[in-house]
């Protein structure tokens, strides 16, 4: 019982400190959460994809893998210029900043019995165009899914490094992998979810300007560093 215990919190303390370093996985999950839009599909997404590439590395996938380097270094290239695009996304954003409407929309659906003309028009229509419309969360829903399996730095934390580790733990490393995912799982639900206390503070567009010069920032240079190592 103490043996599992200790594999499981070992896992879930080594899952937690490679996931909680910033990256853009993480900036992408941050945003969604602040805007309020698809966080479910999104924290989903990264929390099973991140189990089933543990999954992967404690089950000896990660040794396959090595054998074959060229598939690492084209998923390299991909990732790489998917986040420069994405970070330049994020930069013209920081050009045309925009405050979170989320509040203002719902707001005005539910008191509208104070002002219900263009002011209340506005914050509907914000609502609408940032979270309400199903190719928003579509996007999301891909962006995420690109955002996870095109990083080969997930592959390396999760199927060599945790499994490297894992294996080590012998008749426990399943154990160890369940640790690990458990620490995904709540990294995540933490990251979509507790964001929405910062929906105040980002409810001005100068805010939103230095978040999407963060993400821009740590995602252009997460690129170009996957690029440059391919």
């Amino acid at each position: 019982m103490n043996s599992a215990l200790t594999a499981t919190a070992a896992g879930f303390g080594t899952g937690l400190s490679l996931i909680v370093a910033i990256g853009a996985q993480n900036a992408f999950v941050l945003r969604q959460g602040v805007r309020r839009d698809a966080v479910f599909a999104v924290v989903a997404i990264c929390a099973l994809s991140d189990a089933a590439l543990i999954a992967l590395g404690v089950g000896g996938v990660g040794a396959v893998v090595v054998a074959w380097p060229s598939v690492l270094t084209a998923v390299g290239l991909v990732g790489g210029l998917f986040l420069i695009g994405y970070g330049c996304l994020a930069a013209r954003r920081v050009l045309k900043p925009s405050a979170l409407t989320l509040e203002a929309g719902s707001a005005g659906s539910a008191g509208s019995a104070g002002s219900a003309g263009a002011s209340g028009a506005a914050g509907v229509a914000g609502l609408a165009g940032m979270a309400g419309s199903g190719s928003s969360r579509r996007r999301a829903v891909l962006t995420c899914l690109a955002m996870t399996w095109l990083n080969p730095h997930v592959y390396l934390d999760t199927v060599f490094l945790l499994g490297s580790i894992a294996a080590d733990r012998g008749p426990w490393r399943w154990t160890f992998g369940l640790g690990a995912v458990a620490a995904s799982l709540v990294w995540f639900a933490a990251l979509g979810f507790g964001a929405r206390l910062l929906s105040p503070l980002l409810a001005r567009p100068s805010a939103w300007r230095v978040l999407d010069a963060l993400i821009a920032a740590t995602m252009i240079v997460l690129g170009a560093t996957l690029i440059a190592g391919v």
